[in-house]
């Protein structure tokens, strides 16, 4: 072997043991989503696919979830050690119990997803009266189904006639397009699409969105074990600056985003889920406030404000705070977290 050859092919080795020691010290990190692996799941897998978790120095599991409730349960008891929750969910949980290890870091869903999804041919339209003496089928996880007390409070809701159903996530899709229910709760771009692939016209389709009838809440947000974080802050740091440029790509690219969610589950159809992702984007992640103010973090005061409507639709006793519920310190600078 030349000098050369070998001056190379030691260098080559150095590369890869290099890597391989970086690997070894990456903190691994449990994530749990809050759903399957659908279009909107795209920022998560993005950061994975593009190495965004590598440059950061973090391995990262993506485990699929069973609802935005369960997955702030997963990380409070350590099982998970982030995940990605319904920020009103755990206001009340800390608002019941202050000392669980558990906070929000980073805000995904500016706008909330939530809301009740019925059939124009069963009689319900985009307003909200309209379920007035009908049958809604309620997920008990379900983030929206928690919010019905405070929506009927904003919305002057007459409940007096109206039939609450609980029904399973599985059957949630299926029971309306058989008309066996007239409306369901739920995240409006899963509710709307799967409606659809269930051979419900679109014009069929009417969504009353709780964010446009008087509840100006949060929805989704990153959540840690604040045990975990703790220990590990720098890690932490990591994941959250590598979600946010997965959702970043996945709001610039998201055909690109809805094969990653493919990749990981394919039995769905492509097109649903570029559309899927497409409504998250445009609904609930790349919102008029995230645009201009950056991604990730919330206003102290509007945050504080959807506390008080919890106290109706949750019970909150009024002594959880923002800065309870909201930890900005793990976030980069605005200007780290703006869209292209």
């Amino acid at each position: 072997m030349t000098k050369s050859l070998l001056r190379t092919t030691l260098a080559a080795l150095a590369i890869v043991l290099g890597a391989q020691a970086a690997f070894a010290q990456a903190t691994d990190v449990k994530f749990s989503l809050d759903w399957r692996f659908e279009g909107p799941a795209a920022g998560f897998l993005l950061a994975e696919d593009n190495g965004y978790f590598a440059e950061e120095g973090v391995n990262v599991t993506i485990d699929n979830g069973n609802g935005s409730v369960e997955a702030i349960t997963r990380v409070a008891t350590g099982t998970y050690d982030m995940g990605f929750g319904d920020i009103n969910s755990l206001a009340r949980l800390l608002d019941e119990d202050p000392s669980t290890p558990v906070v929000a870091i980073m805000m995904v869903y500016d706008t909330p997803t939530f809301a009740v999804v019925g059939r124009k041919s069963l009689g319900v339209t985009e307003d909200p009266a309209s379920l007035e003496g009908k049958t809604l089928g309620a997920p008990p996880p379900d983030g929206a189904f928690a919010q019905w007390p405070a929506f009927v409070e904003a919305a002057g809701i007459d409940t007096s006639g109206i039939t609450i159903e609980s029904i399973g996530f599985p059957v949630r899709e299926p029971m309306l397009a058989q008309g066996e229910v007239d409306a369901v709760f739920g995240f409006a771009f899963s509710v709307i699409l799967n409606l659809k692939a269930q051979g419900v016209a679109e014009d069929d389709i009417s969504a009353i969105m709780m964010a446009e009838n008087g509840l100006d809440l949060y929805g989704n947000a990153i959540i840690v074990n604040t045990d975990f974080a703790a220990e590990n802050p720098d890690a932490v740091k990591g994941v959250v600056a590598a979600l946010i440029k997965g959702f970043s790509d996945a709001v610039a690219d998201p055909e690109a985003g809805a094969d990653a969610v493919l990749a990981r589950n394919d039995i769905l159809t492509r097109d649903i889920e570029v559309e899927r992702l497409q409504m998250a984007n445009s609904m609930n992640i790349a919102t008029p406030y995230v645009m201009e103010n950056g991604f990730g973090a919330v206003d102290m005061d509007r945050l504080a404000s959807s506390l008080e409507q919890l106290q109706t639709s949750m019970g909150l006793t009024g002594t959880v705070t923002a800065e309870d519920v909201f930890d900005a310190s793990y976030l980069p600078p605005a200007e780290e977290r703006m869209f292209n």
